[in-house]
């Protein structure tokens, strides 16, 4: 399986983005890039090598009860894993494709999501820059 180098981000909801960012960058954190520009309801912030991916909360997304609503595993190969996760019991959710997440600079992605064994969401993540 590709996924063996290992998290790329774990998705937080939070009340406040901005507060969020903030909040994270007073203890060390690196912010990397919010999204959309205009006016953003998600972003991306580097703590020690690893990311937290915040999502502004309240927007009707099923997700938003959930502080934690997925984690994402790096991959190189996101259509390739997602069919072993299939193959091994796992309940497709979005199917892999590809995506700009709209920041600045945009991010060229590759990504599928499934839910595991235990219920939880994954997230497969192949940054294309």
């Amino acid at each position: 399986m590709a996924v063996r180098s290992g998290f790329h981000h774990v998705a937080v909801n939070v009340r406040d983005l901005k507060e969020a960012i903030s909040f994270y960058e007073a203890l060390g954190a690196k912010f990397l890039r919010a999204w959309p520009p205009e006016a953003p309801t998600a972003a991306m912030i580097d703590v020690g090598g690893s990311r937290i991916e915040f999502f502004a909360k309240g927007d009707g997304d099923p997700e938003a009860d959930a502080m934690i609503p997925h984690f994402a595993l790096n991959s190189d190969d996101v259509d390739g894993d997602f069919a072993i996760a299939l193959a091994h019991g796992a309940k497709p959710q979005t199917e892999p494709k590809d995506v700009m997440l709209p920041s600045e600079p945009p991010l060229p992605v590759r990504l599928a999501f499934f839910v595991g064994l235990s219920g939880e969401v994954v997230e497969l993540f192949q940054e294309k820059e």
